[in-house]
């Protein structure tokens, strides 16, 4: 019996939803009562997996909400379901017909639930991000620092840089914290340091952002992170 899987199109401010490629359509706020809605429409059509794309974390509260809400949910590549339905020939683009392609896709490639993220790897993966922005704020400063003389100026960036950097500072050491509390990303922090050139901010970006490093296949990984050699032979081309 086909499962049915309904659609949905998130966006900061709306959920919306389609039953199939072709079934009934809806549109829910993306707030905590516009979810529970969107949940009780799926119910009352015995959705089996609610589908939908990541979107930069507007997705984030939905996943989580109706999954506590005992309703399957599956976080999709938008990219892969663009070239999908490009690929089956629909070229136009509504928030409805995005919904029911995503549900197409879903079925077609069989799509099944994915567990929600644990509290540790949610804290881990929103440090690292932190982490980076800080970083990367710090390293434009430091180029702007380069191109000033007047004393005043550069006492405004000694300040600002100071801060940032101890920012840095407990960032990296909660992280190394978070880490050393986990026997099995200890396990991987340890083989991974292995690794000449790997220190100990790629290590935390590899687990904040690929979860799936030790639960799976070192090809499944490698294809994951898209690194894996694939085969691109046709004719006498190899």
């Amino acid at each position: 019996m086909t499962q049915i899987i309904c659609g949905v199109d998130v966006s900061s401010t709306s959920l919306d939803a389609a039953i199939g490629a072709h079934g009934s359509v809806s549109s829910f706020p993306n707030t905590p009562d516009g979810i529970l809605a969107l949940a009780g429409f799926c119910r009352n059509r015995r959705v089996a997996l609610v589908a939908m794309e990541a979107t930069g974390g507007y997705e984030r509260q939905a996943f989580a909400l109706l999954h506590a809400e005992g309703i399957g949910v599956a976080i999709l590549n938008p990219r892969a379901v663009r070239q999908f339905a490009s690929g089956m020939g629909r070229l136009e683009k509504t928030d409805a017909i995005d919904a029911g392609m995503i549900a197409w896709f879903a079925e077609i490639k069989r799509i099944r639930p994915m567990a929600p993220a644990s509290s540790a790897q949610l804290q881990l993966r929103a440090l690292v991000t932190r982490l980076r922005q800080l970083t990367a704020v710090r390293t434009a400063q430091l180029n702007q620092q380069r191109l000033i003389d007047e004393p005043r100026v550069l006492a405004s960036f000694e300040e600002l840089l100071g801060v940032l950097t101890r920012q840095i500072d407990t960032l990296a050491v909660e992280i190394a914290a978070l880490i050393d509390q986990d026997p099995l990303w200890r396990e991987l922090d340890r083989a991974f340091r292995s690794i000449k050139g790997v220190a100990g901010r790629t290590v935390a970006r590899l687990m904040a952002e690929m979860p799936e490093i030790g639960a799976v296949s070192n090809k499944a990984a490698s294809k994951l992170a898209g690194l894996a050699p694939l085969a691109q032979d046709s004719g006498k081309h190899q």
